[in-house]
């Protein structure tokens, strides 16, 4: 039996929202007990006095093999970022560009603090492709989601059903009723209750939750990402569905998806989690993320106590995985942070929340823990060979973006 004991410090709950100065012990991959001085006679002591202590970032959308093409289309609108990107550079993505890309994005989440994120993966071409991705995960808890452009192809679906374990489960990335043909859609849906898999997909215009619900399609198995156009009406079929949903306001900001969505969710009642979506636009930290979300809610409509459950145990529920991460409760899996109090950017602090989410930066994150397995270790990730990667994705740019 393993264990580890983050010794002495301020312990960050999140459901709810909560803050003390304790212990916390992990056995076995999972949260054994929180709270003051707690012994265990074989546990690895870490002191994590002057930090604080928190349940790591769930990011409920991203598109990882996009890591490699960082800040391509910063300046570019969607329509401009979905010809070069999705449409000109996607196709011609090979196993290699995909691994190195995930590699990359998976260390890149860790090292900020986001400890699971659902991998939305369009480049799936080959089975080769997929192995790619699932090879290179680096300990990160990551939720698949395989397809999203087309047709599914089931008999590779069902065959990465079979290899999903451990941190990575899988999703059903559809098309979607926005974007694709309803029969299509129809297929993914059976699919994915066969299997027992949650479906995500992009929402926009054109009332894709009427659309579902007309089809008898419409149920809590989907994850909607963003949704910027979807009315009043759509919002109540989410809510009343047990729909959840997925804002990536840093992006949907800049490429003009709509007016932020965010707000007129949660008074829905959808339970809603935020997504970095693509590094070719926005960063890829959950810090930036939640002051994006503050700022496009408008005024004071999000607290930081809200964004922070945005990013904790809101995005755990809009996957479908709170009862497993998105706290501290004792049970849990192990997905735990620390963030350095006594960095030059966080002391002065009075409230522990704000100053996470307002004053934090992916710089302050020390250490992090998934299923009770340190992925980084006072500051410093254990065995990224960060140079030879970057190395290889300026190879695989350069090819691409020719």
């Amino acid at each position: 039996m393993s264990s580890i004991l983050l010794r002495g410090g301020l312990v960050i709950d999140t459901d709810p929202i909560a803050v003390q100065t304790a212990d916390l012990l992990i056995t076995d991959g999972r949260i054994a007990a929180v709270g003051p001085d707690l012994t265990a006679e074989t546990a690895e002591v870490l002191d994590v006095s002057g930090h604080y202590v928190l349940p790591g970032f769930v990011d409920t959308h991203r598109h990882m093999w996009q890591t490699g093409l960082r800040a391509l289309t910063a300046d570019a609108d969607l329509g401009a970022y979905l010809q070069r990107v999705l449409y000109g550079i996607g196709p011609r993505v090979t196993p290699q560009d995909l691994h190195d890309a995930t590699l990359a994005g998976a260390l890149e989440a860790l090292d900020a603090g986001v400890t699971t994120v659902q991998d939305y993966a369009q480049t799936m071409h080959t089975p080769e492709h997929t192995d790619a991705a699932l090879s290179a995960y680096a300990g990160l808890r990551a939720v698949l989601a395989h397809g999203g452009l087309g047709a599914t192809d089931e008999a590779e679906l069902r065959r990465v059903h079979g290899l999903a374990r451990g941190t990575t489960s899988l999703m059903l990335a559809s098309h979607g009723p926005s974007y694709g043909d309803l029969d299509e859609v129809a297929r993914d849906h059976r699919l994915a209750r066969e299997l027992g898999l949650r479906l995500a997909a992009h929402v926009g215009h054109g009332g894709p939750l009427t659309r579902l619900k007309e089809r008898g399609l419409l149920g809590p198995e989907w994850l909607y990402v963003h949704g910027n156009p979807l009315d009043d009406e759509e919002l109540r079929l989410m809510a009343d569905s047990g729909g959840t949903a997925s804002v990536a306001p840093a992006v949907e900001a800049r490429m003009g998806h709509g007016a932020p969505v965010l707000a007129r969710l949660r008074a829905a009642g959808v339970p809603t989690g935020l997504g970095v979506d693509v590094v070719t636009t926005a960063p890829g930290d959950m810090f930036s993320l939640m002051r994006a979300a503050m700022t496009s809610a408008g005024g004071t409509t999000l607290s930081t106590s809200d964004a922070l459950r945005a990013a904790t145990i809101d995005g755990a529920r809009a996957l479908g995985m709170d009862g497993l991460i998105g706290s501290l409760a004792v049970g849990k899996r192990a997905d735990v942070i620390t963030v350095r109090a006594h960095d030059a950017n966080l002391i002065g602090a009075t409230d522990p929340v704000a100053a996470v989410v307002a004053s934090a930066h992916a710089g302050n994150v020390d250490t992090v823990l998934v299923d009770g397995v340190v992925r980084k270790r006072a500051g410093t990730l254990p065995g990224a060979d960060l140079s030879s990667l970057a190395a290889s994705l300026r190879e695989s740019l350069a090819r691409l973006s020719r």
